[in-house]
């Protein structure tokens, strides 16, 4: 059994955390080749991000082992939500713990979140095509595909998938 895992709102001291998890778990996955590739270094930036779009962290015995970013339709970090839709980006557990249970804590919480939020009735997200351990976590957690919605990041050839969970 896991030692509980407490999901809260990130504050400034995270931010080096997050960095941090979010380069490594990127690059551990793949996804990336470099942490000097420009969107690397974008996601990295957490107090940018943090001044436009909310991030919590996932937490074990005091240490942070995961992080994720949420946004409503018209926030910069949006994209892909529609108007009754809690979008969420960058779910990231540190590969030293990942399967542990963090994943699946946050996207909980987030649910609940959702839930709790008036005029959101989905929950929706992007992943990479090849991301096979991301898609397995949603699929698990009642996350079903939105084809209709993939859609490939401007000024490449990289295809992203869309879920989407009903409330």
């Amino acid at each position: 059994m896991h030692p509980q895992i407490l999901i809260r709102p990130a504050v400034p001291a995270d931010f080096d955390a997050i960095a941090r998890i979010t380069r490594d778990a990127y690059l551990a996955a793949g996804y990336f080749a470099s942490a000097d590739h420009p969107y690397m270094r974008q996601i990295q930036d957490v107090a940018r991000r943090a001044a436009n779009a909310t991030i919590w962290v996932a937490e074990r015995e005091g240490r942070i082992v995961g992080s994720v970013t949420l946004a409503v339709a018209g926030e910069p970090y949006a994209d892909i939500a529609q108007g009754d839709e809690l979008e969420f980006r960058m779910l990231v557990v540190d590969p030293d713990v990942q399967r542990s249970g963090a994943g699946k804590a946050m996207v909980h919480a987030i649910l609940d979140h959702a839930r709790s939020l008036p005029g959101i009735n989905a929950v929706a997200l992007t992943t990479g095509m090849t991301w096979e351990s991301a898609h397995g976590l949603y699929r698990k957690t009642g996350f079903q595909r939105a084809p209709d919605r993939d859609w490939v990041v401007p000024d490449t050839d990289i295809k992203l998938l869309v879920y989407r969970q009903e409330l």
